[in-house]
């Protein structure tokens, strides 16, 4: 497996943020981003902005490695990409955690690390001893075997291609990692997040397979997030099997009513969770800012 260079993650913010609403978003979408945004009592910040360079590698670039892995999925068919960071000194003789990252309908296994800088914010965080050395997985949350942006990301294949991708995680990627990769290949070990639609994926994948992930990390969660009513039917067992649930969106965001929604059942069913309402609109600076507060709380 070759170390992937820097060359390869000069994507384009603006293409892998396509979840802001543009011109070439379909109406029902734009009319999501365009929701009023009414903000209650507890619809607060709880978190500072992290420090200005928290994003930033020093100049001699990465600590830690990123390397690009292929598995083969029996959901698509196809042998198929993810990128994984490795913390500095990962050595096959200590045992790791792992954070898997998903993207949004956008984007692919490149946005956290073209245009969120997902890999820097864990790389510095590790260095300055805020976060335990961990693995990271950034995967194509598009389980198609053609997975790769469409020109219009919103058609009803590249969506159905999101849900899909439950099994091609749990069944595929999560046993190919720990295969490959010397994991703590347990639930307590184990974070999943997301950003956008992968914020709806984390909710949806995370809360039903508790056995899998206990760190749950829903960003700026899209409509494509299930009705928790859904997703919980045993608040107490939900309780008791989870080390953390994350959740936040920025308050100048129209799709936050997505995430007030699931906060507002968390609350009223006792289940313990973080909520952190900042003070951003659906870009990669409230992902960079939460996944450097969530990290720190991991593991």
């Amino acid at each position: 497996m070759a170390t992937l260079s820097t060359a390869l993650f000069a994507c384009s913010g603006a293409t892998l943020a396509q979840e802001n609403a543009g011109q070439d978003m379909p109406e029902e979408a734009r009319a999501n981003f365009a929701r009023p945004i009414v903000l209650e009592a507890d619809d607060v910040r709880l978190f500072p902005e992290p420090p200005a360079n928290y994003r930033d590698l020093p100049e001699s670039g990465l600590r830690g490695t990123l390397e690009r892995i292929t598995y083969h999925s029996g959901v698509t068919g196809t042998d198929r990409s993810a990128n994984v960071y490795l913390p500095p000194n990962y050595s096959p003789d200590q045992k790791y955690p792992v954070l898997y990252l998903l993207h949004g309908i956008g984007g692919n296994e490149y946005e956290w690390i073209g245009y969120v800088k997902g890999h820097a914010i864990l790389d510095n965080l590790i260095a300055d001893d805020k976060a335990v050395p961990m693995i990271a997985v950034f995967p194509n949350g598009r389980a198609m075997p053609n997975d790769e942006p469409p020109e219009n990301p919103f058609n009803p294949e590249a969506v159905a291609a999101f849900a899909a991708f439950e099994g091609d995680l749990l069944d595929y990627l999560v046993p190919a990692i720990d295969a490959r990769y010397s994991t703590i290949a347990d639930a307590d070990h184990r974070a999943l997040a997301g950003l956008s639609m992968g914020g709806g994926q984390t909710f949806n994948i995370g809360l039903s397979h508790l056995d899998t992930f206990s760190w749950i990390a829903p960003f700026s969660a899209a409509p494509n997030t299930q009705p928790l009513e859904e997703l919980v039917d045993n608040p107490e067992s939900v309780s008791k099997n989870l080390n953390l649930l994350y959740i936040s969106c920025g308050n100048r965001d129209g799709l936050i009513n997505n995430s007030q929604q699931a906060h507002r059942f968390l609350r009223d069913h006792g289940i313990p969770h973080i909520w952190n309402v900042d003070d951003h609109g659906h870009d990669g600076e409230t992902w960079g800012s939460n996944l450097y507060h969530f990290a720190q709380r991991t593991f």
